[in-house]
C-alpha cells in the first residue's frame, strides 16, 4: 500500500521540528563573543581595507567597489538589478551610483526597447577600477587568512557554508525562532 494512503502515517504526528543548540543564554550572552558580531566586524573591516586600497582621488570607496565589479561582471545592468545584488534599497543604490557617475566610473543609459527601463554602464574608467577589485580582494583576504593552513582555510569555509545554509533556512521560514518559549 502506498504511503499516502497507509492510515497509520495519516494519523500519526508530524515530525518535531529539531531544537537550535543552546550555545548562547540570555543571562551570560557577550555581543563581542558572539559569532554573528565578529562575522560582522571582519566583513567591516575587509570592506573598509579594500575600499583603502583602491580608494585613490577618483577611485571607489569602501560601498562603492562592490556595485562597481558587479557591473564588471554583468550580474547587473540597472539600479534594481544591482541593488537586489548588493542587498540595498534602490534609493540607496541610486545614491551610490550618482556618486560614481560623478567620479566618471558609470553612466546611465536608457534602455530603447523599453523607455521606462535604465541601464548603468562603466566608463572605461570604471571597467580599470573593477578589473582591479578581484587583485585586491585577493590579496586583503589572504592577509586575513595569514597563520591558516590550506586545510584550514577549507573547514572555515565549510563551516561558513554551514552557517549561510542555516541563516537562509531560518529567513525562509520567516519566523520567529525563541527557544526560550517552549
Amino acid at each position: 500500500m502506498p504511503a499516502s494512503t497507509d492510515p497509520a502515517v495519516a494519523d500519526s504526528p508530524p515530525e518535531p521540528k529539531a531544537r537550535a543548540p543552546e550555545f548562547y543564554k540570555p543571562d551570560s550572552y557577550n555581543a563581542e563573543e558572539s559569532v554573528g558580531h565578529m562575522m560582522r566586524r571582519i566583513t567591516t573591516m575587509l570592506g573598509q581595507t579594500v575600499g583603502n586600497r583602491m580608494s585613490e582621488p577618483s577611485g571607489p570607496t569602501f560601498p562603492q567597489w562592490a556595485p562597481l565589479y558587479k557591473l564588471h561582471l554583468g550580474t547587473a545592468t540597472t539600479v534594481a538589478e544591482l541593488a537586489r545584488e548588493c542587498q540595498l534599497d534602490t534609493g540607496a543604490m541610486t545614491r551610490l551610483l550618482d556618486r560614481l557617475e560623478a567620479k566618471g566610473l558609470c553612466r546611465r543609459v536608457r534602455s530603447v526597447s523599453d523607455r521606462r527601463v535604465v541601464n548603468i554602464e562603466l566608463t572605461d574608467e570604471g571597467r580599470d577600477a573593477a578589473r582591479q577589485v578581484p587583485h585586491v580582494l585577493c590579496g586583503v583576504q589572504n592577509e586575513l587568512l595569514e597563520g591558516f593552513s590550506r586545510e584550514e582555510w577549507m573547514q572555515l569555509k565549510s563551516y561558513l557554508r554551514r552557517l549561510l545554509d542555516n541563516a537562509q533556512a531560518v529567513s525562509a521560514r520567516g519566523e520567529n525562532n525563541d527557544n526560550t518559549s517552549n
